[in-house]
């Protein structure tokens, strides 16, 4: 088993065809290693959400190779695996700006949909929501309704439901953007100790500049190639 959760090879992605063809990324490549936690920069427009998207096997690329862990999943022009449903189910955790948890479930209901729809028997879904509820220090509110939640609360439950399967690899868009910024750098932190203590390749898209220190690599979009950054982060945690 190598160390590489996700792993991207000239990858171009185009919009359109012909006088109207737009490309967004072009011979792109990159790899976040398990335990790396990176953020994805770019100006609006640049392909952030698109790069994000074809990631968790959502969007199909134009061209490339893409790895998720030893698997690879898209190779040159056609997915390589039979079922992308069963890679976002199993190896991927999303997380989003807004919550999305479903309104009508409680919080515990929210966290097991998806181990029970990967199969879970539910003796074991509910022991592995209940650890992780608890260790985002939502325990108390897991027979609470998402509508009696604040939003820092409600991020934390669907951060919780992005781990309930046990990812290999979680896909962040600007996960912070609807907080503040002590609740930014909360989230954050949890991410990053998410990356280390569980093995996880994490990327997120942020906008917000002051929390790039606490990232192990910042992915910057520039001239539709993605440029890698390392940088410490042990030194401010």
């Amino acid at each position: 088993m190598s160390d590489v959760g996700i792993k991207v090879e000239n990858l171009t992605k185009n919009f359109g065809s012909g006088d109207s063809e737009v490309r967004v990324l072009e011979n792109a490549s990159l790899e976040v290693k398990k335990g790396e936690f990176a953020a994805l920069v770019a100006p609006s427009g640049a392909g952030k959400t698109t790069l994000l998207m074809m990631l968790g096997c959502v969007t199909k690329p134009t061209s490339g190779k893409i790895w998720l862990g030893d698997e690879l999943v898209w190779d040159e022009n056609h997915w390589s695996i039979p079922d992308t449903r069963r890679i976002r189910r199993e190896k991927i955790g999303f997380i989003f700006q807004a919550h999305y948890l479903i309104p009508f479930l409680n919080v515990i209901e929210n966290v097991k949909l998806i181990p029970l729809t990967n199969g879970w028997p539910a003796e074991k879904a509910e022991k592995k929501a209940m650890e992780l509820l608890d260790y985002f220090d939502v325990a108390d509110k897991r027979d609470a309704m998402p509508s009696q939640l604040s939003g820092g609360q409600n991020q934390r439950v669907a951060i919780a439901r992005a781990l309930s399967n046990e990812p290999e690899i979680i896909l962040a868009d600007e996960p912070t953007a609807a907080l503040d910024m002590q609740r930014a750098v909360s989230v954050v932190k949890m991410l990053r100790e998410i990356a280390l203590e569980r093995n996880v390749a994490i990327i997120m898209v942020t906008h917000d500049e002051r929390l790039l220190p606490y990232c192990d690599k910042i992915l910057s979009i520039e001239n539709r190639k993605v440029v890698t950054t390392t940088q410490d982060a042990k030194k401010i945690i």
